[in-house]
């Protein structure tokens, strides 16, 4: 085969290839993020902007540059003004612009948040500074034994309409697993207009130091096995929705990628391989895709993408239930080991 062509469309952003890294802190540095471009990346999800963060960097500039005193009113003129403390958009918005300016791969800009008004005046802002799409990680679990799943999926639904109206370019929507009807919230989103979605977000689970009595967080990286559950999903909806699809979560080799893609997925998004291996892991995973596309006589990521789909696979039940008492049945016990 002359030329594979491993092009793909993802919310409208024609990309060289399907490999996208995911937020992390490989974006935070210029160098790193040209590492990831020379390697195969054929665009950039940012690190997070967290409102959370903005909210408290807000209160500490109001309390320690805006409010304060020191005793002395000629001495507090000397004082900074908070217009010229560079808060954490400040920096962000110019490291959009830098990684813009230095990147010939779309940059698509992170927002992390819960509140209604900061999601659209910062991405509003981010739009400005010049991201070619925005991926909305609304990070938000729901503990309230009174609050409904409508009540839920109504605060992803009125954040999209709001921010719809107010900025042009593409929005991706980072979703996890935990929705009742997934495939119908989907498609209310695709009706207000959201562009992606992204499957799935992790949520990081904490855990319980017993010597000390205490909750501590926990960080524990993908793994392959992680990305089965938007194999499973991009496969079900792959057909039915017209958005597109990211796959986000246990992306680490060629054969993931290889998958995912099969399923349906648009882009794959990679990030713990690549804190593990380094930029250079995506020429890697690039090479064993070409290599693999090759060898099945696929000339495009066009031509395999979705062919393992629920729609096209002879036995549509295998990503349903059937599949769940066929994986018990086909256990069998380590040798040696008495069932």
């Amino acid at each position: 085969m002359s030329s594979i062509d491993l092009s793909t469309n993802y919310m409208g952003l024609k990309l060289a290839n399907p490999l996208v890294p995911s937020s992390s802190p490989l974006s935070r540095g210029i160098d790193s993020a040209r590492r990831l471009e020379d390697a195969g990346a054929s665009a950039l999800v940012m690190y997070s902007l967290f409102e959370e963060e903005l909210r408290n960097e807000e209160k500490m500039t109001a309390r320690f540059l805006i409010h304060q005193t020191i005793g002395h009113g000629e001495a507090e003129s000397f004082l900074p003004f908070d217009s010229h403390f560079q808060q954490g958009l400040d920096q962000y918005l110019e490291h959009l612009a830098a990684l813009k300016n230095t990147l010939n791969i779309p940059v698509i800009a992170s927002l992390n948040g819960i509140s209604l008004n900061g999601w659209v005046e910062n991405g509003r802002l981010l739009e400005e500074a010049g991201a070619d799409a925005l991926e909305l990680n609304v990070y938000y679990l729901d503990t309230d034994l009174y609050e409904t799943n409508m009540d839920v999926e109504n605060r992803y639904l009125e954040l999209l309409r709001v921010l719809r109206r107010r900025v042009d370019i593409p929005i991706a929507m980072k979703l996890s697993p935990y929705f009742s009807a997934l495939p119908y919230f989907i498609k209310e989103l695709e009706n207000e207009g959201v562009d992606a979605v992204a499957l799935f977000n992790r949520f990081y689970q904490p855990d319980i130091d017993i010597d000390n009595l205490q909750i501590i967080p926990q960080l524990h990286l993908s793994t392959s096995a992680d990305a089965l559950l938007a194999m499973r999903w991009i496969a079900i909806l792959y057909g039915r929705v017209r958005l597109s699809m990211a796959a986000t979560g246990g992306v680490h080799t060629a054969a993931d990628v290889i998958k995912l893609l099969l399923a349906g997925a648009d882009v794959t998004h990679l990030c713990a391989t690549l804190l593990l291996h380094g930029p250079e892991q995506l020429t890697r995973i690039k090479a064993g895709l070409m290599a693999w596309m090759e060898q099945h006589e696929y000339a495009s990521v066009k031509a395999m993408k979705g062919r393992l789909s629920q729609q096209f696979c002879a036995d549509p039940e295998s990503f349903e239930r059937t599949n769940y008492i066929a994986v018990l049945d086909s256990y069998s016990s380590p040798p040696g080991m008495r069932r």
